[in-house]
């Protein structure tokens, strides 16, 4: 090999380096045997061993949320690259940029009777929008470029197969950056809103649901409030963006939500939506005008009845609405109303946080949690009840919350808490898990172990699939499985490496939560919690 060659694993990891991946997350694999010998002689780029490949996925997913740029996981052929696929999931779902990379049969044996052969474009093709094989090494960073590209441009999911001779094959091509995209040239103008101003003007009963893609624009969003007498309302993804004591903010909506905010919410007559896709069924009000803002409008898919689209950034947007409601004559009577649902779900909120008892009620554990983590900590959830309790009961702040939005697998906290601490090294990081959830990565203990990943991992341990429990109880239906048979989780994380905590007491959730959050290295809390029907159960 020339100086002026490599090989395509190491010119795909230089070209990656350029399109700022820090880290790859993956499993060793012979199929992949290329590509790790090109990681091993780099230092660019760390590679993170997990013990699951699902787990570097969700790694790569919440790396990718929570950063915007291009996450990256890597398997093997067969049964590594199918057990991608639900981390996978997760990234499609909620649209965040990742790539992955699987090895594959060498050329001269695909579509051969191989073990672990399969066509991986078709095994990719309910997730990613661009899959391709490598089919020679001069075309790998071709093939790169589209799939980083296609990722970032369409905050999708993207994957490349490699078969395992190629990685290693030797190539004269050039690494080079993602071409640049100049921000702020947004599709609409002052004129064109004017459609939309004319229909808030319109308005009687204004809402705005707020997510994720209004970080940043508190100020314009409060403003916004103020002028056209509307409540505030927040997904998940956009709890905290406005402090709870603004007299507009209503806190969440949907499962966990403020539930006395559903009934009012349905009798709005015209809803913004800032930086969210989340519409959920059955809190949603049916004859209301819609107007969304999203930079990528292709939300169909989501079944929201938009009325008006428009295209653009949230935080360019919002202040040319608030200018144009200059002048308006806002509806005190609907303030009003909004008011004395805060007001109420304020007290109740309260009282809730403060639930005596041993096993613990979840909304006080919630409550100690809101009470002891930092300001700007990171919170990853995993998916079921602790879920929607952290929903309902936590009164967020500056906190970034990283979550399983449209998937809902269970699963995703653990390896969501360690993508956030190799991120974000200097925050706080606090994982909020079920003890189904946590059984599911167990293995992956190890993984914050190995890297020595200062984070703490809360565990709601009520010995059941709670969630499921509820919902079979609604239907008047039987179960079977839901009863979990678990570990002593203080046992387990001791003997991975970590430091086990356990309050025997609901007075001491506070002063053991500090104890852990304050302790150097991996962390668990494991909480003997209360099997409590959660109260919007459908």
């Amino acid at each position: 090999m020339t100086s002026e060659e490599k090989n395509v694993a190491e010119l795909m990891l230089d070209q990656l380096s350029l399109y700022g991946v820090k880290r790859i997350y993956g499993v060793v694999g012979d199929a992949s045997f290329g590509l790790i010998d090109a990681l091993a002689r780099q230092d660019q780029i760390q590679f993170i061993a997990c013990k699951h490949e699902s787990t570097a996925a969700f790694m790569a997913s919440a790396e990718a949320k929570l950063t915007g740029g291009l996450g990256v996981c890597t398997a093997t052929m067969g049964p590594g690259a199918t057990n991608l696929l639900n981390g996978l999931g997760d990234a499609h779902a909620d649209r965040a940029p990742v790539l992955a990379l699987t090895g594959q049969a060498p050329t001269d044996k695909i579509g051969k009777t191989v073990p672990q052969f399969v066509n991986q474009q078709d095994l990719m093709k309910p997730f990613a929008a661009y899959s391709a094989n490598v089919a020679s090494p001069d075309a790998a960073l071709d093939l790169l470029e589209k799939a980083a590209g296609t990722a970032l441009n369409q905050r999708a999911v993207t994957h490349l197969s490699v078969p395992k001779d190629l990685f290693m094959a030797q190539s004269e091509a050039k690494p080079r950056p993602l071409p640049e995209v100049i921000e702020g040239a947004s599709v609409f103008t002052k004129e064109s809103l004017q459609k939309a101003a004319d229909i808030m003007k319109s308005a009687k009963r204004p809402m705005i649901l707020a997510g994720s893609g209004a970080a940043g624009t508190a100020e314009d969003l409060k403003k916004l409030a103020e002028h056209w007498g509307a409540g505030i309302l927040a997904s998940l993804g956009g709890k905290g963006l406005v402090e709870e004591s603004f007299p507009h903010m209503l806190q969440g909506i949907g499962e966990g939500g403020n539930p006395h905010a559903a009934g009012l919410f349905k009798e709005a007559d015209v809803v913004l939506l800032a930086g969210t896709t989340w519409w959920p069924e059955g809190y949603v009000p049916e004859d209301a005008r819609v107007i969304q803002i999203d930079r990528h409008f292709d939300q169909v898919e989501k079944n929201i009845p938009v009325k008006i689209g428009i295209t653009g950034k949230t935080e360019e947007v919002l202040p040319i609405l608030v200018e144009s409601l200059s002048g308006f004559s806002r509806a005190e009577d609907w303030m009003n109303r909004c008011q004395e649902v805060k007001e109420k779900w304020d007290r109740q909120n309260e009282e809730e946080g403060n639930t005596e008892g041993y096993p613990v009620h979840p909304s006080r554990i919630i409550r100690a949690l809101d009470r002891t983590v930092e300001r700007d900590a990171v919170l990853a959830l995993d998916t079921g009840d602790n879920t929607v309790w952290t929903n309902r009961n936590f009164r967020q702040t500056d906190q970034t919350t990283l979550f399983s939005g449209y998937w809902r697998t269970m699963g995703f906290g653990l390896p969501a808490a360690m993508a956030a601490k190799l991120v974000n090294p200097e925050k706080q990081v606090v994982a909020i898990v079920g003890d189904g959830g946590l059984q599911m990565v167990l293995a992956d203990l190890l993984t914050a172990t190995r890297y020595g990943l200062d984070i703490t991992v809360v565990v709601l341990n009520n010995e059941s699939l709670q969630m499921e429990v509820d919902k079979l109880k609604v239907l008047g239906a039987k179960g079977v499985g839901t009863d979990l048979t678990n570990p002593d989780f203080v046992k387990l994380a001791e003997a991975c490496g970590w430091t086990g905590f356990r309050p025997e007491s609901e007075e001491e959730l506070e002063s053991v939560m500090e104890k852990a959050l304050n302790t150097g290295g991996p962390a668990l809390v494991d909480i003997p919690t209360a099997q409590a029907f959660f109260p919007e159960t459908e």
